[in-house]
């Protein structure tokens, strides 16, 4: 369902649905004057106070959705996670959602990002400061250059590697392509991969101000071994497993 057939198909009370995204939008742009310095603070601690401080921002950013918006979330899959083996996440992409709920619940993790997101004043800055990967998306070799060497680098530190294979955010129902850079550093580290589902275009949709209200399911799949297997394969698995989930949700 796209944004448009959403809005124009929504049954619900339709002020509630615009007063609850403003209450959420205003509720995290204010709290970022607050929380990006503490992030930028936290450059004179360990990386994982810094992490902390951002999750502060993620909880309440999710308890907004919860409140405002009747926006819920369900996890399923948990016990596929193990926090001590630092991996390869590779997973659909549909809104901002999950670049914010999933450091509520997965490991400590790097995201793969455009740079340019980096520049932007202050909150950009503070994301620079929590390890991020990030590339630029119009030189596709030097991209994948830059995510080898530091997701390998994060991986040895024991953090997971967040990795949208689709490049960009998709619209619910839209497929594609997946690039392999994600398996590819799988290969070369011999960390698994974990492949990961969710419908949360459906309730936050891309490009949109309002949010609805619902319950985001998220399916984390069971973990893809990547030793002695080349990155093609190791990619169409984890693209095959996302697509079933996909379709059952």
């Amino acid at each position: 369902m796209d944004i448009t057939q959403q809005t124009t198909h929504y049954r619900g009370n339709k002020l509630k649905l615009y007063l609850g995204s403003a209450v959420l939008f205003a509720g995290m742009t204010l709290s970022l004057v607050i929380i990006a310095p503490s992030i930028l603070i936290g450059l004179a601690f360990p990386f994982s106070v810094r992490y902390q401080i951002a999750g502060v921002w993620v909880r309440f950013v999710l308890w907004l959705a919860e409140v405002f918006c009747d926006l819920h979330y369900e996890v399923e899959g948990m016990e596929n996670v193990d926090p001590a083996e630092p991996s390869i996440i590779l997973s659909k992409h549909q809104s901002a959602w999950e670049t914010i709920a999933f450091r509520h619940f997965l490991p400590m993790h790097s995201v793969l990002l455009k740079r340019s997101l980096l520049w932007l004043p202050v909150w950009g800055w503070a994301m620079a400061a929590l390890k991020p990967i990030a590339i630029d998306r119009n030189n596709q070799r030097a991209a994948l250059r830059t995510l080898l060497a530091r997701g390998k680098i994060y991986l040895d530190q024991g953090l997971w590697v967040l990795v949208f294979p689709e490049g960009t955010r998709t619209a619910p129902g839209e497929v594609k392509k997946f690039n392999a850079g994600g398996a590819m550093l799988a290969q070369q580290t011999g960390c698994p991969v974990v492949p990961v589902a969710h419908n949360a275009g459906v309730y936050w949709p891309r490009y949109s101000f309002l949010k609805y209200p619902g319950t985001i399911k998220v399916k984390i799949g069971p973990k893809i071994e990547s030793k002695g297997r080349k990155a093609h394969d190791v990619n169409a698995e984890a693209e095959a497993w996302i697509a079933r989930a996909m379709k059952d949700m």
